[in-house]
């Protein structure tokens, strides 16, 4: 596997990690980090990262999505067609990434041909998260509009707007996709999908970083603080807590492997840490291995060479079906029962499949930059004439 981790300093660090054969006498098996590769591609900082089983994707400050062939290891190219930091990159599989910028833009690429399947404008204000259904036919998004918004991807629609009282920072659905919740400083909103409607609330003691699920009712949080602490997030209760880092922590993974459970953590101390999670959630982590990077840390992914993540892996039947390519029809806002009826009605069935047929025709001019024409004129040079054509919605 590989941990790689983006930095204020424009740089993506990836660290090979592998166990070390027990030694007799050892209780606990040893990981070793190997530095693998330090990659300087952007010209800002690095603002979000996302892996599948073949790519590592970064996003920036810099509006640019650069791609990297982790099996080859190189530089496979750049995405232009954000305005904007990218704030959000998530993968579905191999099929589709989902990037999300200040732009206001929803992005749905092919992760094989790399080309724009469809530019949603999803936001009036900044897109500050998005968080994509295990079915990969519903997503969330959050932005700077203070709206959290539903989204079915098999129409390429809004499937209903919900007005919050803040910008939230944060969704993340549950593994099972029973679940999400909604970050808001340092309040975490629990919302079960049935309902549409919030079941609890978390507070932390410092504004929220990240979150990750560890199992369908175990929420582990990262804040501003070197602290990380595990919930239930049915009876709400803190189950655990313990000393991550130095510093804030920036950004947390999890996955799961064969007789591992693991937690990878960054923070703004330069440290990357890989943690056993015990059976028991309320038993803090223990550390398997740690690398020091010497740099700021803002965000992290993990790398697997083959697919064992139970978590991101999916079986066929739950694979994404095509994104159709009308355009988004105007939302209406909707609350009380018409959510509830609107949620159980994108819930996703995954015996329905007839829709994976229809065509893919790219957006034209969001195609993939040769990685020796990246300088940042011939970038704006893009944009610009993106603007003119009017590819940007």
């Amino acid at each position: 596997m590989e941990l790689v981790a983006g930095c204020y300093e424009q740089v993506l660090f990836g660290f090979s990690v592998r166990p070390e054969p027990k030694a007799s006498g050892d209780h606990q098996q040893k990981w070793t980090p190997v530095a693998d590769f330090t990659h300087h591609a952007h010209t800002a900082s690095l603002s979000a990262v996302a892996a599948n089983s073949r790519f590592v994707v970064t996003g920036s400050k810099d509006e640019t999505i650069h791609i990297y062939d982790m099996k080859k290891k190189i530089d496979h190219g750049a995405l232009v067609h954000h305005n904007g930091t990218i704030t959000c990159l998530k993968f579905h599989g191999n099929r589709h990434l989902i990037s999300g910028a200040e732009d206001g833009l929803i992005c749905v690429w092919d992760a094989k041909k790399w080309e724009c399947l469809k530019s949603i404008k999803a936001h009036k204000g900044h897109v500050t998260f998005l968080s994509i259904h295990p079915s990969g036919k519903l997503a969330l998004s959050v932005g700077t509009d203070k709206t959290l918004r539903t989204w079915n991807l098999v129409e390429g629609r809004s499937a209903f707007i919900k007005n919050i009282k803040q910008n939230a920072h944060i969704v993340e659905w549950s593994p099972r996709g029973e679940k999400y919740v909604v970050v808001t400083l340092d309040k975490i909103d629990v919302y079960h999908l049935d309902t549409a409607a919030v079941s609890g609330t978390i507070t932390n003691e410092k504004r929220v970083s990240s979150v990750t699920f560890l199992s369908e009712s175990v929420l582990a949080v990262a804040g501003d603080e070197e602290v990380v602490r595990f919930f239930d997030t049915d009876s709400l209760m803190c189950l655990c807590e313990f000393k991550a880092h130095e510093n804030r922590v920036k950004d947390m993974f999890s996955f799961e492997i064969p007789e591992h459970h693991v937690i990878v953590t960054a923070s703004s101390d330069g440290f990357i840490k890989m943690w056993k999670l015990a059976q028991d959630m309320k038993v803090p982590p223990s550390l398997l291995c740690e690398v020091n990077t010497n740099a700021r840390l803002t965000c992290l992914g993990v790398w697997l060479d083959s697919v064992t993540d139970a978590k991101e892996s999916l079986p066929p039947a739950a694979e994404p079906s095509a994104v159709s390519k009308e355009q988004p029809k105007g939302s209406k806002k909707e609350s009380g029962d018409a959510v509830q009826e609107e949620a159980r009605q994108s819930k996703p069935n995954t015996k329905k499949r007839d829709l994976t047929g229809v065509s893919e025709k790219p957006t034209t001019g969001s195609g993939l930059v040769a990685a020796k024409k990246r300088k940042v004129g011939e970038i704006l040079e893009k944009k610009r004439k993106k603007k003119k054509i009017g590819v940007m919605q």
